[in-house]
């Protein structure tokens, strides 16, 4: 007998266009080992994704930039050829932000947690989010922000450099400008020229108090939140390599008891009222000790996968059992687990852990999602190399040598190099 209710399809939204998105794959593992038919509604052609076997029917995805009344008329279209009610798991923070503002548009056709509406563009919201760690009373990085270009020069400083800049709501930012969610600025300059495009970005410009990274102070919270609140499955890790280095994406993690960790979630969603699945991003500051709350990240996070409990349960299979109303089984926690994304850390992958390790792409019982993702990696690699090297410059002709005077011998024979390109 399933853990799960195989009478409910899953349906997992994303409007990102990001073809290596593991974590949409971890959510299709995770459903479709257990039974449940899954629906995915996003952008897979050429995604490693489209190639699992657990995959139910891709259905096409709203565009980018979709409005809320686009998004409800690409849900009704699925929801019609599902033809059960399912329940929705969005995968990146748009569709979060929409199916939460949808909800009662779209029941009973999809079930989803019950929270205040605009809560997960509240947490979302880099600004927003500063706002509830000052109320809830949980560190976070200084944070700024400038209203004009000269104001942004000014918080710069006051700041120090390097700093930390972030587009308030990064989903917002339109394919190819360029522009990226958050990055380091060494210069006034360097804010006065991203104040600049503002207007472009679609959000306002953050200035953040720099914490540098180090060994220990990288972690991340991945939970459930039921409907009583009492956060559930998940748990504290440790990111112990990111990419790009010190500032990305958790290329490998490791499951670690942290207490103070724990209790920060815990605060934070008990404050909010929040309900559903949870990743929070923290880092410890060397000087203090303490741990700022980066990024609150209202759906499943990428690597969702490392907090697979001894019961089986993640935060994905907590949602699906709570929303269909059944019990979640009470796991133990793995602690040492590892999680690794073995393009980002290919030498990783081929190291054990303690707890357990899982790739994030590889799976002995799915085997094509990893050879297609090596396929598309290096066609992805290859391309960057070449926009990097950019088109070859011209080699301009070699000058004529001044001729020589004429002799019986120069005028009839060619050199050995002549010979040759003749």
């Amino acid at each position: 007998m399933s853990l799960l209710d195989t009478g409910v399809p899953a349906v997992l939204l994303r409007i990102d266009r990001n073809p290596f998105h593991h974590g949409t794959l971890g959510a299709v593992r995770s459903l479709g080992r257990a039974g449940v038919d899954v629906h995915v509604v996003a952008d897979c052609a050429g995604s490693p994704v489209g190639r699992s076997r657990y995959v139910r029917r891709i259905h096409p995805p709203p565009a980018p930039g979709a409005s809320a009344d686009e998004i409800l008329a690409v849900l009704r279209r699925v929801a019609g050829q599902v033809g059960r009610p399912a329940v929705l798991i969005p995968m990146d923070d748009a569709t979060a932000i929409a199916a939460a503002r949808l909800r009662a548009d779209l029941a009973p056709a999809y079930l989803l947690p019950g929270m205040p509406a605009a809560l997960p563009e509240r947490v979302a919201d880099k600004a927003g989010l500063a706002a509830v760690c000052a109320t809830a009373g949980i560190p976070h990085p200084t944070t700024l922000v400038p209203d004009s270009a000269r104001a942004a020069a000014d918080d710069a400083r006051r700041l120090g450099f390097p700093l930390v800049a972030k587009w308030s709501r990064p989903w917002l930012l339109p394919p190819g400008s360029g522009l990226r969610s958050t990055l380091l600025v060494h210069s006034e300059r360097g804010a006065r020229d991203l104040h600049a495009r503002t207007a472009e970005a679609g959000s306002p410009l953050l200035l953040q108090a720099y914490l540098p990274p180090g060994e220990d102070r990288d972690w991340f919270f991945h939970g459930y939140a039921d409907g009583t609140g009492l956060v559930r499955a998940g748990g504290p890790g440790r990111k112990r390599l990111s990419w790009p280095r010190g500032a990305g994406l958790t290329a490998v993690g490791h499951w670690t008891p942290n207490a103070e960790v724990v209790a920060l979630a815990e605060r934070v969603t008990d404050v909010l009222g929040y309900r559903g699945v949870l990743d929070l991003d923290f880092r410890r500051c060397g000087a203090t000790g303490r741990y700022h709350l980066l990024d609150f990240n209202p759906r499943p996070g990428a690597q969702f996968r490392l907090f697979a409990d001894s019961a089986g349960v993640d935060v994905v299979r907590a949602l699906h059992l709570d929303l269909t109303g059944r019990p979640l089984p009470e796991g133990d926690p793995v602690a040492g687990r590892a999680f690794v994304v073995e393009n980002y850390a290919p030498f990783a992958a081929l190291r054990t852990a303690p707890g357990g390790r899982e790739l994030a792409w590889y799976a002995r019982d799915d085997r094509a999602p990893g050879w297609a993702m090596w396929a598309l990696w290096a066609r992805h690699v290859s391309g960057r190399l070449r926009q990097r090297l950019g088109p070859a410059a011209p080699v301009p002709a070699p000058r004529p040598a001044p001729a020589a005077p004429a002799s019986p011998a120069s005028s009839t024979s060619l050199t050995d190099n002549e010979k040759a390109s003749s």
